[in-house]
């Protein structure tokens, strides 16, 4: 049995898109898929339960918390946890049992991603132009919405901790050589459609990916702590720079403003530090029908 996690917050306009893709999976012999609805304000339950999942309700929003009730009621591995705005190919879940059946020593694997900005601003368009080259997504989990870990993956941690970036400590969890990319999937991003939501997004995974990095090294780790033996992926604040425009000089315009929005969103999440880190999804990505995935070819950072 291969095990879907989907944790959903106010998802009804695109859950059932996401649903029906999974349903329609070739390839995989028998599918249970477990929906966590978190603190809606909307019919996201009605909508998933219709669907054919298994629908969890919780009267509070948090990512974190749905991923761990999820995941005590998913029975099946590979174990995926998925976004709820993500519509899969069909050779999706096939494609990845197939990466940890060639390789035992995989643990983790994700698929390929490209980043949608048709209905972008051009602030977006730009910076995204910048961050979607930076080499911190080659072979990583994060900012992919689908991660995919084997049985043996799953027995190296606890269960999630509290904090907002958990495609990051799925991340940590893994050396290079343990995860694998899926080739053979290409997942659509949505980029925010204006420049304050992309803000927004920004300033959320800067404050989310620093309350993981400190809960990694907590003197007295615990069930909402990383644990001592993680290695949070650090930031390289050159990159941008060395790996991206360098190379490519007609990007330097776009380099300008990746540059402003990256310091921007920096001050605004320091200025914010004392706040509770909220889970909330970007609306202003929720009405373009690219948000799927392709066979073929939180940002987190």
């Amino acid at each position: 049995m291969v095990s879907v996690v989907i944790a959903a917050h106010d998802e009804a306009a695109v859950i059932e898109r996401c649903l029906s893709a999974l349903w329609a999976q070739e390839g995989v012999a028998d599918l249970q898929v477990v929906v966590v609805a978190n603190g809606c304000h909307d019919d996201t339950a009605a909508v998933a339960g219709r669907a054919g999942a298994t629908v969890i309700d919780l009267p509070e929003p948090g990512k974190s918390a749905a991923l761990v009730v999820g995941d005590a009621a998913a029975r099946g591995f590979p174990r995926i946890y998925l976004d709820a705005d993500i519509v899969l190919p069909p050779n999706a879940l096939a494609a990845a049992e197939q990466v940890f059946a060639d390789d035992p020593g995989v643990l983790a694997a994700a698929p390929r991603r490209h980043v949608v900005t048709a209905g972008s601003s051009t602030l977006v368009r730009a910076y995204m132009a910048v961050s979607s080259r930076l080499p911190a997504y080659r072979n990583s989990l994060f900012g992919r919405g689908m991660i995919v870990l084997s049985e043996n993956g799953r027995r190296r941690f606890d269960r999630f901790p509290g904090v907002v970036a958990d495609d990051l400590f799925l991340d940590s969890l893994y050396s290079f050589e343990e995860k694998r990319p899926i080739d053979s999937v290409d997942v659509g991003i949505v980029a925010p459609a204006t420049t304050s939501a992309l803000l927004r997004r920004l300033v959320r995974v800067r404050r989310g990916n620093a309350d993981l990095r400190g809960s990694s090294r907590s003197p007295r780790p615990g069930p909402d702590t990383v644990g001592t033996t993680s290695q949070v992926r650090g930031s390289d604040r050159l990159a941008w720079l060395t790996e991206v425009v360098a190379p490519e000089p007609r990007l330097v315009p776009a380099g300008i403003v990746y540059v402003c929005l990256t310091t921007l969103a920096a001050v605004l999440a320091r200025l914010g530090a004392r706040r509770a880190v909220r889970w909330g999804q970007d609306t202003t990505a929720r009405h373009t029908s690219d948000a799927t995935s392709t066979s073929g070819p939180g940002t987190s950072s």
